[in-house]
């Protein structure tokens, strides 16, 4: 499809998993030609239930099918030397190889990435691993859930005496592969200066959703405790809570939501009750208030109360199940869902969110049977990289200008993306209205102590751009921003959908500014539909997703994943966003609107379960920690207090490996047990012989004994952990800073490596103070000169510290 942004490119995708799958599947479904290279047996994939009837006897992965929508198939032993030529052939004409085999695979193969770049130095590769290309963890045996350990976002979820939750597999995919379209596009976006190759990894990846509480532990001195289920954060009422009809969600962040709260549910007089007025006071009579809030949340529906919060502000939503979301109108009428087809199977499944208005993304598609384009002849291209890049290339995005206009986790990720790969960020606040990442709360230590520039997740979230203020509510602050839309590349926010729009800076009048303008706007529920003018945290976009109805237990509530999951997932798909919007303005010279759902990028990470549900007629059951294919499959308590290792037996051969470790031959000589479908039918047996085992053992060791036997095991790791890690140490993912209010810190690192770089590219700029760049960008990008800028301060247009709505009326 030529109109599309990625029309012009030819990507061939080796190796398997479902994190390789999906980032091809943003290239095929926004028009690139992506040849996916099976082996002759097909893909593995192609076997993970729910399996669809393709006819003629074929039985194919439904959720496979949607991960490889509008790509070819062709078939290749890569141990043959004749395949190896085919390949070869195929990679002469290619843009960009996709590659999703193991390192030490990758090394010792015919087709090694050395070999491809001593030959082909124009081609531009991707190399997807869990762990990288070194470092302590790079050969270990993984699954979703080990990896989620290790990476922190395990061990607070759930009830307090444990086990932590393990999650439904498939949401890696998602973070991982946007992770890795992002660079892969932007080096393909400057390829004219040479092909980049790249090495993203997973584990790093899944970082981007625990360095917050990362940060937050190293800022406190402490890690929140693992409560209860659906019991997290700083504050309450955070969670889902049963209604009349349905489960609703709620975060309730800030005094003034306290306070419409509390209108909302009827009992206002608890609004300014001190008790309650402060979030810590809240969360410190979390049991009390949930004593007060249940039996009155009971007498409307779910949708009843949600519907009355939009008119109040407040970050609620309608906690669906798989078969209420596929029918939700919002999402149908937006085109959110649309059918996938391999052979004569069809069925449901969602839509990239990426909502391009000039250039959208097919809309699902169909998928090959493996091997369906062998002996079809490719039609004949040529590429625009002539070489590789080298050290002395710029950025592949430098030369790129983006307004930065958002504010808290999820906009900030993605203009941090940006950065990272050399665009100018130019971040806007105002001195009365700071990024609230600096802080939720105004009052007491914020003004006098400036406790707005000490946060320690504005610093993670902020690094690589400049920062300046102006007040959009004057006419000189206004006009200045239109200025800077006039000159920029891309212009960006997260605010709810009617914010901009008041300021006269909708999508349509911004276009008319700049007619190449790229514009993300990322409301929740995107700019259109009955509920857009909703607010929402990330925890609202996973409650809305559906995601925790498909977490826990069967007589489980629906369960949170105690991560404010949705604003990375929003950040790295609005970080995509920008990256196609860019290619399509290089290829045409025109700008767009780009109308991003955060909840329907949330969705992506329950696809495997909107896809059983479309294809089966139903989800299956919550079963906890264990796993519809590995068994056993578990969080377990080892030696010490409150400490846990995940494990997973992949294969029937892993399970004597694992009875020897354990010291129980009984068990591996019990033929009954040799099969998965055995295991399960005496897992509850087989668990508590895992217990016995585990309890007496320190979970590093527990997981070193483990991975040498290649049993995939993870240590399930606080957030604070993961400062110390030495994986993460040895592959230098933390960088340490020093900036003024915060002195030396540590801060994280981008989730791949350049080239053949063992260290990640380095910050080059550290989150701005407030206003820290105001005489800087005013000067150098719209002229003004000293007197000008100096009249602009005097008039509180600009400025360095914060103010305070009231003494600003004061002032008037």
């Amino acid at each position: 499809m030529p109109g599309l942004p990625l029309s012009e490119l030819r990507v061939v995708e080796i190796g398997s998993g479902d994190a390789l799958a999906y980032c091809g599947k943003l290239f095929s479904d926004f028009g690139a030609e992506v040849i996916k290279v099976e082996p002759p047996s097909g893909d593995p994939m192609r076997r993970i239930a729910p399996l669809v009837d393709a006819g003629n006897g074929n039985h194919e992965s439904a959720y496979a099918a949607w991960l490889n929508t509008n790509k070819h198939s062709i078939s290749a032993d890569l141990d043959n030397p004749a395949d190896i030529q085919k390949v070869r052939a195929l990679l002469n004409s290619a843009d960009l190889l996709l590659d999703g085999r193991p390192p030490s695979v990758i090394e010792t193969s015919l087709l090694s990435h050395e070999q491809l770049r001593a030959s082909d130095p124009a081609l531009a590769i991707t190399a997807m691993s869990w762990f990288g290309e070194h470092g302590a963890y790079r050969d270990y045996a993984v699954t979703d859930s080990v990896c989620r350990s290790l990476a922190g976002l395990v061990k607070l979820v759930g009830a307090a005496e444990g086990p932590p939750v393990l999650p439904r597999d498939g949401q890696i995919a998602i973070v991982a592969g946007l992770t890795a379209f992002i660079p892969s596009l932007a080096g393909l976006y400057g390829r004219a200066n040479g092909a980049r190759r790249f090495a993203v990894n997973a584990f790093e990846a899944m970082l981007q959703i625990s360095e917050f509480d990362t940060g937050l532990a190293l800022e406190s001195g402490f890690t929140r405790p693992r409560l209860a289920i659906n019991r997290f954060g700083r504050g309450f009422p955070v969670g889902n809570f049963a209604t009349r009809e349905g489960w609703l969600g709620v975060t309730v962040v800030t005094p003034a939501q306290w306070v419409g709260f509390c209108t909302l549910i009827g009992l206002p007089e608890l609004g300014p009750d001190p008790r309650y007025s402060a979030t810590a006071d809240r969360y410190n009579h979390a049991d009390e208030l949930t004593g007060i809030i249940k039996p009155v949340l009971m007498q409307k529906t779910a949708k009843e109360w949600f519907e009355q919060g939009i008119a109040l502000r407040l970050p609620l939503a309608i906690v669906p199940d798989m078969a209420g979301l596929l029918t939700q109108k919002v999402y149908r009428d937006r085109g959110a869902f649309a059918p996938v087809t391999i052979g004569n199977a069809s069925f449901d499944a969602p839509v990239l969110p990426q909502h391009l208005t000039r250039s959208l993304p097919k809309p699902n598609g169909t998928a090959p049977l493996a091997g369906a384009d062998d002996g079809k002849p490719l039609p004949s291209r040529k590429r625009v990289a002539t070489r590789a890049a080298t050290a002395d290339d710029p950025l592949p995005l430098k030369g790129l200008r983006i307004i930065d206009l958002t504010m808290g986790w999820a906009g900030p990720t993605a203009t941090r993306q940006m950065g990272d790969l050399g665009a100018d960020v130019i971040k806007v606040e105002s001195c009365q209205y700071p990024d609230w990442f600096r802080g939720t709360d105004p009052r007491g230590p914020y003004h006098p102590e400036r406790t707005y520039e000490k946060t320690y997740w504005f610093q993670m979230m902020n690094r690589n751009k400049r920062g300046i203020t102006l007040d959009l509510t004057t006419g000189i602050g206004l006009s200045l921003l239109k200025r800077l839309i006039e000159g920029a590349d891309a212009v960006i926010d997260n605010y709810a959908a009617d914010v901009l729009p008041r300021l006269g800076l909708d999508a349509a009048h911004m276009l008319k500014l700049n007619p190449r303008l790229v514009v993300v706007t990322m409301p929740a529920f995107g700019m259109t539909g009955d509920w857009s003018a909703c607010r929402a945290y990330g925890s609202t976009l996973e409650q809305a997703s559906g995601l925790p109805s498909v977490t826990g237990r069967e007589d489980d509530p629906p369960t949170m994943l105690h991560a404010a999951l949705g604003d990375p997932i929003g950040g790295v798909s609005a970080a995509s966003a920008l990256m196609l919007g860019f290619m399509q303005q290089k290829k045409s010279g025109e700008g767009q609107h780009i109308d991003l759902s955060q909840v329907e990028c949330s969705m992506q990470l329950v696809a495997p379960s909107i896809i059983e549900q479309s294809a089966t007629g139903k989800s299956g059951p919550r079963i906890g920690n264990r796993h519809p294919r590995f068994v056993p499959n578990g969080c377990f308590p080892c030696l010490g207090e409150d400490q846990w290792i995940t494990l997973a037996i992949r294969s029937d051969d892993e399970w004597p490996k694992l009875c020897h470790i354990m010291h129980r031959p009984d068990l591996a000589d019990d033929k009954a047990l040799a099969t998965a479908e055995g295991r399960r039918k005496e897992e509850d047996r087989i668990e508590v012989a895992i217990r016995h085992w585990t309890t007496t053992v320190r979970p590093d060791l527990a997981m070193v004994t483990l991975q040498a036997a290649g049993i995939a095991a993870g240590v399930a790791r606080l957030p604070v952990d993961l400062a110390s890690d030495p994986h993460l140490m040895k592959t230098g993912h933390w960088q340490p800073a020093v900036r003024p209010f915060m002195g030396p810190h540590l801060l994280p690192s981008v989730s791949y490596r350049e080239g053949d770089a063992l260290l990640p590219y380095p910050i080059e700029r550290l989150a701005p103070t407030l206003g820290q760049h105001n005489e800087e960008v005013l000067r150098d990008v719209l002229g003004l000169g000293a007197g000008e800028i100096a009249q602009l301060a005097a008039d509180g247009v600009i400025g360095t510290t914060a103010t305070s709505k009231k003494s600003k009326a004061k002032a008037a």
